[in-house]
C-alpha cells in the first residue's frame, strides 16, 4: 500500500517590495511521503519570490518530469518551470527548452558541491540558479504546522517570515542569471 501525501494548508500575506507585489495567499500544499520538511518549505518559499497569475504547484516527487512549480500559458506553453533541489543538467537542459522562463532553488548541505561540478554546464543554459541559505532554511522549516497564517516579506534577496511560533529570515545567493 502506498503512503499518502500530507495535506498542509498555509494563508500567507505576502510583500514582495522588489517588484511591489502584494497578495493574500491560500494555499493547499500537499507534502510527498519521501519529501523533507526543508524541500516543502523551499518550495513555499520559491512559490512566493515568483508569485503571480496562474502560478501552480506541479505533482512534485510523484511526476518526475513536472516542474515543482509552474505557470501555464492558455495554450498550453511553459512560461516559467521552476525546480528545487539540485537537478540533473539534462533535466534542466529539458527545462529550458520547453519553458520560455527557467528557475532552478538549490538549498540542501550538498548544494555548493552540486553548484561547484556543474556550474559550466549550467553556464550554457538560460536559466536563474539561485541558493538558499541551509541553516535558515532548516529555522524556517521548524516553523512548520499542518495548518499556518503568516507574513512572508520579500527585500532584495531576503525572505523576513513572521510566524505564530516565531520570526526568521532566509536569504539566498545568485549564482547565475539568464542573459
Amino acid at each position: 500500500m502506498a503512503l499518502k501525501p500530507t495535506v498542509y494548508k498555509f494563508k500567507i500575506s505576502l510583500s514582495d517590495l522588489n517588484r511591489s507585489h502584494f497578495d493574500a495567499l491560500s494555499l493547499t500544499v500537499a507534502k510527498h511521503p519521501s519529501e523533507n520538511d526543508e524541500r516543502m518549505m523551499t518550495r513555499l518559499l520559491a512559490y512566493c519570490i515568483n508569485a503571480q497569475e496562474g502560478l501552480s504547484f506541479g505533482a512534485g516527487l510523484s511526476e518526475v518530469d513536472d516542474p515543482a512549480i509552474s505557470v501555464t500559458t492558455l495554450d498550453d506553453q511553459i512560461a516559467l518551470w521552476v525546480d528545487v533541489g539540485e537537478p540533473a543538467f539534462e533535466r534542466m537542459k529539458k527545462a529550458t527548452r520547453k519553458a520560455k522562463q527557467t528557475k532552478v532553488y538549490s538549498f540542501n548541505t550538498k548544494s555548493d558541491v552540486w553548484w561547484e561540478q556543474g556550474k559550466a554546464q549550467f553556464g550554457q543554459l538560460a536559466a536563474d540558479v539561485c541558493r538558499f541559505n541551509w541553516n535558515e532554511i532548516q529555522t524556517f522549516a521548524a516553523m512548520l504546522e499542518r495548518t499556518m497564517d503568516f507574513s512572508v516579506t520579500i527585500s532584495g534577496n531576503s525572505a523576513y517570515i513572521a510566524t505564530a511560533k516565531g520570526e526568521c529570515e532566509v536569504h539566498w545567493e545568485v549564482l547565475q542569471e539568464q542573459a
